[in-house]
């Protein structure tokens, strides 16, 4: 009907303006932006752009949308004064849309990213602000005229969703039509706010930007200013505490990890991030049989410890903490504002270094927004659901699991393939697994061979990951470059308790942290108590390496580092930690918020300011 109409030619329109500012936004840095544009492909961009800015316009235009849709009576919508609201609802949307973006045409080029949620504390005691912004304004009075010429189109060409006059006669028809719109309205609005309809979907953040970029300038053109805002506005923001001053917090704790000043050993790397694996389901650490009789064997074999932590209690905690060493306080890494920055990471650092780099995950790309991560993070190449789904030697689509991802067993042995036959050595490779997750499914030919536990439904999804770690490493054991490489294998987090003893406010952040060296070279086994955590599997593998450059992680060595010395962090609330002391504490808190949420930022192994 023409009201539905009406209704969908505005939204098009927003559409044309969100494009429109981009451009501008584009052209007025395009000295900044053009080497990294250049090197893109632009449809990835472009797609990239259709995300964000759909979830932005549905957030400005939610107050007009639901306006416009109400089951009102044909002849009430009819009047004048309804239409108008509706319209200053529509060009409040523009207005938002075109000062946010075109103002942040100006400011990129002293930041280098879209504008987030801390600008107005980051301004909140300047008094100068209005002849600033005055200033620019006559500096750059074409970008003021095009503002000015979009909204005065918008305007001229927004349409009424009146009723037409011939409307008005079929009241119930035009009420009913406007209802079914707004049911079919709600549910696809939340998705495409989200970022997509399914449950293995976040809502998108900043940080998904880099899923379609390869650079954070190239991030900033995919993103819009009005979704930066919105996905950041009243976050947690950390400060500097001020406990220490420069010399006494180097002296005290420093993330800055030396060169080793040694030959580097050019071992391959292959780092397991286990969905959900806890400590409690591993009869290695406990008096008890386990779940997991493969990795039990495996650990005899490795380097293990007693006491292991992870960082955090999400996924998306996990990947920073054991790929990169940036442990979660307070907020995910992911979701700050900083995850905009390029990391460092065990890709960025031995990719530098020669290796070929690739992360493996079996859900469908771009969920969780590990893609975005690995690319940022220095991940050269990212293999998920639609590289495995292409491959027809593994069955395709037959083998997701209905829910999250590519069952464990056949996607661990897409991993091997491809670690054979597409990726030279040396390389460094890194695998996040799924199955051992809610909704508690196996395959159906493992039901009878793991039966479920009423107990703990994790028990059987556990068995299962154990069966494909298994299968994968029998693969493994009979290529070449298996006894050049080292093994890690972690869980992200914990999962479904029955144990008192894991139900405590460490014990729920007991994961495994194994250290496996086929050739013993590196890491010979050994059990020893620790405590350990994540992000202290980064420093450990690069000194194992004898890593030759100078990097930044907030974890420690362990392979240098005495039982006695040895510390672990966690957020319960505020940073707790295990071992050390309380200054040691407080400069670990002091140090990241410096240097991951301050003043500076970690590139590679280097230290850039702002």
């Amino acid at each position: 009907m023409p009201m539905i109409r009406s209704f969908l030619l505005n939204f098009l329109w927003a559409y044309l303006i969100m494009g429109l500012c981009r451009a501008v936004f584009v052209a007025e840095n395009w000295g900044l932006l053009a080497p990294q544009l250049t090197a893109e492909p632009w449809g990835r961009l472009f797609t990239g752009s259709l995300l964000f800015d759909t979830s932005a316009l549905l957030y400005l235009m939610a107050p007009y949308a639901l306006a416009a849709l109400l089951p009102l009576p044909a002849e009430w919508k009819a009047r004048r004064g309804y239409n108008l609201v509706l319209r200053l609802l529509f060009m409040l949307a523009m207005v938002l849309i075109v000062v946010s973006n075109l103002g942040d045409a100006l400011y990129f080029p002293y930041t280098g990213r879209r504008t987030t949620g801390t600008v107005m504390s980051e301004f909140a005691h300047e008094n100068n602000l209005l002849g600033i912004v005055a200033a620019e304004m006559l500096r750059h009075w074409y970008i003021v005229i095009a503002g000015l010429v979009m909204l005065w189109a918008s305007w001229r060409c927004y349409r009424s969703v009146s009723p037409f006059p011939w409307e008005r006669n079929s009241c119930r028809r035009s009420t009913a039509a406007a209802l079914l719109a707004l049911v079919c309205y709600v549910p696809l609005s939340v998705a495409g706010m989200r970022g997509g309809f399914t449950t293995a979907v976040r809502p998108v953040t900043i940080s998904n930007a880099f899923q379609y970029a390869a650079s954070p300038q190239t991030a900033a053109v995919v993103l819009n200013t009005p979704f930066s805002l919105i996905r950041t506005w009243n976050k947690a923001v950390f400060r500097d505490p001020g406990y220490y001053g420069a010399e006494e917090l180097d002296r005290i704790y420093s993330p800055v990890h030396p060169a080793s000043g040694e030959e580097m050993l050019r071992r391959n790397v292959v780092v397991m991030i286990c969905e959900s694996l806890g400590q409690e389901y591993f009869g290695h650490y406990n008096d008890y049989e386990g779940q997991t009789p493969f990795l039990d064997s495996l650990c005899r074999e490795s380097l293990t410890f007693q006491e292991n932590y992870a960082n955090g209690r999400k996924s998306i905690d996990g990947m920073p903490s054991v790929l990169s060493s940036i442990p979660m306080m307070g907020e995910p890494f992911l979701l700050t504002p900083s995850a905009m920055n390029r990391v460092g990471g065990l890709a960025r650092e031995l990719g530098g270094s020669g290796y070929e780099t690739g992360f493996f995950h079996g859900a469908q790309n771009g969920s969780m927004g590990f893609e975005a991560f690995a690319r940022n993070s220095g991940f050269q190449r990212y293999w998920g659901r639609t590289e495995f789904d292409a491959d027809e030697r593994f069955g395709g689509e037959k083998e997701f699991d209905g829910m999250w991802a590519i069952w464990d067993e056949p996607f661990l042995q897409f991993m091997e393939r491809m670690l054979t036959e597409q990726t030279k050595e040396p390389f460094m490779a890194a695998v996040f697994t799924a199955s051992s997750h809610h909704p508690y499914r196996i395959p159906e030919q493992y039901e009878k061979q793991f039966p479920d536990n009423p107990d703990n439904p994790m028990h059987r999804c556990v068995r299962y990951l154990d069966l494909s770690l298994r299968r994968f490493f029998e693969a493994a054991r009979k290529e070449p470059w298996f006894q050049r490489t080292v093994f890690v294998i972690t869980g992200d987090h914990t999962n479904a308790s029955s144990r008192p003893e894991y139900q405590t406010e460490w014990g729920v952040f007991r994961v495994p942290v194994i250290f496996y060296d086929p050739a013993g070279e590196i890491f010979r086994p050994e059990r020893r108590e620790g405590p350990v955590q994540q992000i202290d599997i980064m420093p450990t593998v690069l000194s194992g390496l004898k890593y030759n450059k100078p990097y930044i992680a907030f974890g420690q060595d362990v392979l240098s580092t005495p039982d006695s010395l040895l510390w672990a962090v966690t957020w319960q609330g505020s940073l707790a930690m295990r071992g050390g002391n309380e200054a040691l504490r407080r400069a670990v808190e002091q140090s990241y918020m410096q240097r991951m949420l301050g003043d500076s930022l970690v590139i590679g192994g280097k230290e850039e300011k702002r």
